[in-house]
């Protein structure tokens, strides 16, 4: 795979999970360019169809809310540069570079944990999670449930009577 298809499907990936049109992208990498891209631009760019400047790739992170080197993920698949081909092995290790005293044991364990981490971090499920958590902390800031009823937050509130038809009922935790 050629490194500019690579770095391509991770911005399509990236922009995608952010749920950001192609415009959107385009409009936020003018943020930090001084000109916008246009929608058929990030086209051609998640399609690998063009070569990308140091400030390009660094305007990408910043819109994506990302780092360089997450641009450059590619999996295990070989990358195709104009005068060789490296190994997906290689290639990963690069990303992770620390100088000559790091260790290079257990690079695709971490990397292959990162890929996990990041599917999860991407899930809606933890937009809930995360509320569930807000309200448990109002939960034990007032206090043991026999003492007082508890206090839910307005827009747990809110929320859950969305969900539910008919009348909310807020019970003692």
């Amino acid at each position: 795979m050629r490194i500019e298809t690579a770095i391509g499907k991770q911005i399509s990936h990236l922009r995608e999970a952010r749920q950001m049109s192609l415009t959107q992208l385009g409009q936020a990498l003018g943020t930090y360019l001084g000109k916008p891209w246009s929608r058929q631009a990030v086209h051609q760019a998640e399609r690998g169809r063009r070569a990308f400047t140091a400030a390009e790739m660094a305007a990408l992170a910043l819109a994506l809310d990302t780092s360089v080197p997450a641009l450059f993920l590619a999996g295990a698949a070989d990358i195709e540069l104009p005068g060789t081909v490296v190994s997906g092995e290689d290639y990963q290790g690069i990303l992770l570079y620390a100088g000559d005293e790091a260790p290079r044991d257990g690079i695709e364990e971490l990397l292959v944990a990162l890929r996990d981490i990041r599917q999860i971090l991407s899930r809606p499920a933890l937009a809930r999670l995360a509320k569930i958590e807000r309200v448990a902390e109002e939960v034990a800031r007032a206090g043991p449930a026999y003492d007082r009823p508890a206090r839910l937050s307005a827009s747990y509130r809110d929320d859950r009577h969305k969900t539910r038809s008919g009348s909310l009922l807020v019970s003692k935790i």
